[in-house]
Order: C-alpha cells, then structure tokens, then sequence
C-alpha cells in the first residue's frame, strides 16, 4: 500500500471517529437534558404533591431502577439489532416516557409522575448501554476517558442549562416563596402548578422522536462486537468472572450515588435553607462538572493517566464531604470569591461545597469504564450490561440520604457520601489492577 493511499484511509478513519463523536454527543446531550431535569423535578413535585424529602426523592429511585431492570434485557437487544438500531429504539422509548408526563401532570398523581419517570430511563438504558461501549470502541483505547470526558461535556453541559430553563418555566412566581409557605398550599393550587410539566414534556416527547428518526437514517456507522484477547480463558461465570468488572460496578454504583446526591439534593438542601432561586442551584453543582470535564480532555492521557485521574477524584470527594457536613450555613465566603466576580449570587460555603462535589464527580465516570472493560473481549457489551446496572446508585444512595436527612438533618445526611468515595479510592488504587478472583495480587 503507498503512502498516500495509506494517508487516505487514517484520514477517513479520523473522520468516522469525528463524525461518531458528533451523533454520540447529541445523544449525551439529551440524555443529559432529561437526567438533570430530575434536580429541579424533585423539589417541584415535593410542592405540587406535598411530599417530604423522602418521598420526594422516590423521583431519583423510580428513575435509576430502570439502570438495573432494564440492563440485561437491553444488552440482549442489541446483540439483536447492534448499537445504531438500539440507540434509535432507546430514543422511541424515551418519547413514550415524556408523553405520559401529561396524563400525570393533569391527574397530579405522584405515582403517574414515576412510572412515566421509569420509562423514560428505560429508553435511557438501552442509549447508555449502546453509546458507552460504542465510545469506548470507536478510537485507541487509551484515550476512552478523553473521549467520554468529551460526551460528559455535552451531558453535563445540558445539565447546566436545564434548571435554568426549568425555573423560568416551573418555578416563576413560587421560587422565592418560603418553606413553610409552599408547605402550606391548597390542593387547587398544587394542581395548577402540576400542570405546567404538560406541555414542556410534550415538547421533548416530539423532540425525542424527531431525532429518533434522524438516527436511523444517519450515517452514523454501527461497530462490530468485541472478540477475545489472544489467549483468553471462557469461564461459565461469564462477566463475573472479571473482578475489574464487578469492582468497577461497585465503584459505578458508590459514584452514581453521590452524583445524583449532590445534584438533585441541591435544590432540597438550598430551599431549606432559604437560598434564593433554589431549582437553579443544580446549574452549579453541572458548572463545576463541566469544568472537571475541561480537565479530562485536556489532560487525559497526555498529562494524567485514567487511574490517577480516578485518585485525585475521590480524594477531591472526601476533602468537599467534609466541607459540606462542616462549612458554614451563613458565610458565603466561598461562593464570593469563587464566583463573586461573575455577578451570580453567592451561596452558603455548604451549599458551594455541595455543589462543588460536580469537580470531583466529573472524571469518575470516564476514568471507571475504560478501567473496567479492560480484557472483556466478546463479554464487552454483557460487562457495559453491568456497568448499566451499577447506576441503580442512584436510586438506592439518595432514596437513603432522604431517609437519613428526615431522621436528623439535611445536612447530616449527608455523612453518607464519605464511605462512597472511600470505595472510590480503593478501586483507583488497586481494585482496577486485579484480572482473578483466585490471586488477588497480579
């Protein structure tokens, strides 16, 4: 082969990898949209249901159970119909979940609310357990978390958009109201609020079928399953015989955990504390992830290796924990000289804190999965499978903080995150290294 021909076919290859980029980042940026709703949901369906923190956060169950349900079966349909065909059946689905926002928001029965919210995360596990692996796969698998980190731009960056959008439509009038006034509401009252989600979600359930369609008639190319590395041993254990693997599901399921925690608890945490415009306060918690994500494309591989990354982010966890259950509920020290420059308006130190939490989340994800599926060979999409699971973090994690903060503080509660990050560490240390259950040295 000459060179020049040689040249041609790197050079197109570069343009399949752009080209897949792009599809896969519209598809995080949705997926990102209708993920980061749930930041400002949970405090509003408190108000128009009456609800506390614990029932509230129901929100955050119905919604990451789906991760675990649905996982396995989405798995097997793409091994059915590939990555492209499943990515456009996740969309189909997603549509359906945002239609049945409007029958619940025009009955306000909580229980309609979550069974939409779990179809619509339905559709979402088959997208993830599509576009995940299919990331990983679509370049040198060194820089897997450079190119997620990427993909987490556009996730996170539609979660930095979607409280903002979300107060002006939801919250105008009620966000500077009081605690105890809001608690107080007429049944009337709740009722016509619950049904401004009518027509936003009637909106996306359009939106999500257009591109649905613009998917499959894409040229977005579908990527071969994964075979095994030369000399790899079959076990009838399947995936779990990789402690990378299961390692890595449980440090995926501490971190979706905290992740949700600190983004859609945020808002809970800021309205009992009287914080001003409290449904934006998810955009500061997705600000600082964005930031985090800056960092992974820059630095990874070049200047920081997957594992270290993973390192500073746990500790980086802890050292936020600590100031969240510490700092200060009056002093906005932090936010003012952070942010005081931008003109946005400052938050006590535990809420900057809290949301804070968003730069030592942002590597966790991209640096865990290339970690994770090394060596699978063909069990790859059975160990993304997995991985999908692992996100029920986030519905058992908060569904436990709300608990906890009930019983004593909102801010005690959240105590909880330390233990996580602890998990996280250990992974990034050692867990990620071992390759047999039978030596745990090698």
């Amino acid at each position: 082969m000459s060179a020049s021909e040689r040249a041609g076919r790197a050079g197109n290859g570069s343009r399949e990898v752009v080209v897949g980029m792009l599809f896969v980042g519209l598809l995080f940026f949705i997926l990102g949209f209708v993920t980061w709703l749930n930041g400002s949901l949970v405090p509003f369906l408190k108000i128009v249901c009456g609800l506390n923190n614990f029932q509230a956060l129901w929100v955050t169950f119905a919604f990451y159970i789906a991760y675990t349900v649905m996982a396995l079966p989405s798995a097997a349909v793409l091994r059915r119909t590939g990555y492209k065909n499943g990515m456009t059946i996740g969309l189909g689905i997603m549509g359906l979940g945002a239609l049945l926002f409007i029958p619940a928001a025009y009955s306000s029965r909580y229980e309609l609310f979550l069974a939409a919210l779990f179809t619509l995360a339905t559709g979402m596990t088959l997208m993830q357990t599509a576009i995940n692996p299919y990331i990983v796969c679509l370049g040198p698998r060194e820089s897997a978390a450079m190119r997620i980190s990427i993909m987490g731009l556009f996730n996170k960056g539609a979660g930095v958009v979607v409280p903002l959008i979300f107060t002006s439509l939801m919250l105008a009038d009620i966000d500077n109201f009081s605690h105890a006034a809001l608690s107080s509401l007429d049944a009337a009252t709740r009722a016509v609020l619950a049904q401004r989600l009518a027509f936003p979600y009637g909106c996306m359930a359009g939106v999500l079928f257009a591109i649905m369609v613009f998917i499959h008639f894409s040229s977005l190319r579908d990527i071969p399953p994964e075979v095994d590395e030369p000399g790899a041993q079959v076990e009838r254990t399947g995936v779990l015989q990789f402690p990378q693997l299961v390692l890595g599901a449980l440090a995926l399921f501490a971190y979706v955990g905290v992740e949700v925690i600190a983004a859609d608890t945020i808002g809970l945490y800021g309205h009992e504390l009287n914080v001003a415009n409290f449904g934006m306060l998810t955009s500061y918690t997705m600000v600082c992830m964005v930031l985090g994500y800056l960092v992974g494309v820059v630095a990874i591989p070049r200047y920081l290796s997957q594992h270290r990354a993973l390192l500073l982010s746990a500790v980086a966890g802890i050292v936020f924990t600590i100031g969240v259950v510490t700092g200060s509920m009056q002093s906005t020290g932090i936010s003012t000289a952070l942010v005081g420059w931008t003109g946005i308006a400052p938050v006590p130190d535990t809420v900057m804190c809290l949301a804070l939490l968003g730069l030592a989340n942002a590597l966790v994800w991209p640096a865990i999965w290339p970690l994770a599926l090394q060596g699978l060979g063909r069990y790859t999409a059975s160990g993304s499978a997995v991985l999908i699971m692992a996100i029920c973090g986030g519905a058992v994690l908060p569904l436990l903080y709300g608990h906890l903060s009930d019983l004593a503080s909102a801010r005690d509660a959240y105590w909880l995150l330390l233990p996580c990050y602890l998990m996280i560490l250990w992974y990034a240390a050692s867990g990620h290294k071992l390759r047999s259950w039978r030596r745990t040295g090698h």
